[in-house]
């Protein structure tokens, strides 16, 4: 099975095993605090073209213009629903429609928006936009804790660009150049298990 295939019948059995629970927190998002369900925003596909990724809003609808891109540890702008989805990484459920549509894959490097892949060193920016993004990979698993160790830094935005970013950025090189459909089934198994011991 070739791995569109495998996204394919993965993300549309997702989401119909998933849908109660998807309609369950749309519920709850909208109840929770005023604004749209999802929350979508462009980021950099395969190839460099550009896309609109799903994900259910946990911010506040001005979050964008009153702060970093980046969220920093517990931040103001995040909503008491929005806390509780970020722990459980439910706040990405809704990119398996992104993976239905094709803008996305299960396992791929994270879709960054473009103001920080102007950062991306010309070789590795090449190698790691030739396949598509996802919604999990190795770099996903290895910062986990992103918003604790921005946290804990100085200057946020320049922690994430200087330190965290090239360090992704590693690892997602060797995803990218080693892929196959038996090492995205490791890293789904292994997100699996980081979630539910969550």
């Amino acid at each position: 099975m070739g791995k569109r295939a495998f996204d394919l019948l993965l993300s549309a059995a997702g989401l119909l095993l998933i849908s109660p629970l998807l309609l369950l927190l749309a519920l709850a998002i909208k109840l929770d605090s005023p604004g749209p369900v999802f929350f979508r925003q462009q980021r950099v596909g395969r190839h460099g073209v550009l896309f609109r990724i799903h994900k259910f809003r946990t911010m506040r609808v001005d979050a964008e213009r009153l702060g970093p891109q980046v969220t920093v540890g517990v931040d103001p702008r995040i909503t008491r629903v929005g806390q509780w989805l970020r722990g459980r990484r439910f706040d990405e459920l809704p990119q398996l429609i992104d993976v239905l549509l094709g803008d996305m894959s299960l396992v791929g490097p994270r879709p960054e928006v473009p103001r920080y892949v102007a950062h991306y060193p010309s070789a590795l920016k090449a190698q790691v936009l030739a396949v598509r993004p996802g919604i999990t990979d190795p770099a996903a698993l290895a910062f986990m804790d992103e918003a604790g160790l921005l946290a804990a830094a100085a200057d946020p935005e320049r922690e994430y660009v200087q330190t965290i970013l090239p360090g992704k950025l590693a690892l997602q090189a060797k995803y990218a150049s080693s892929a196959t459909l038996g090492s995205d089934l490791r890293v789904i198994g292994r997100t699996l298990v980081r979630l539910i011991s969550r």
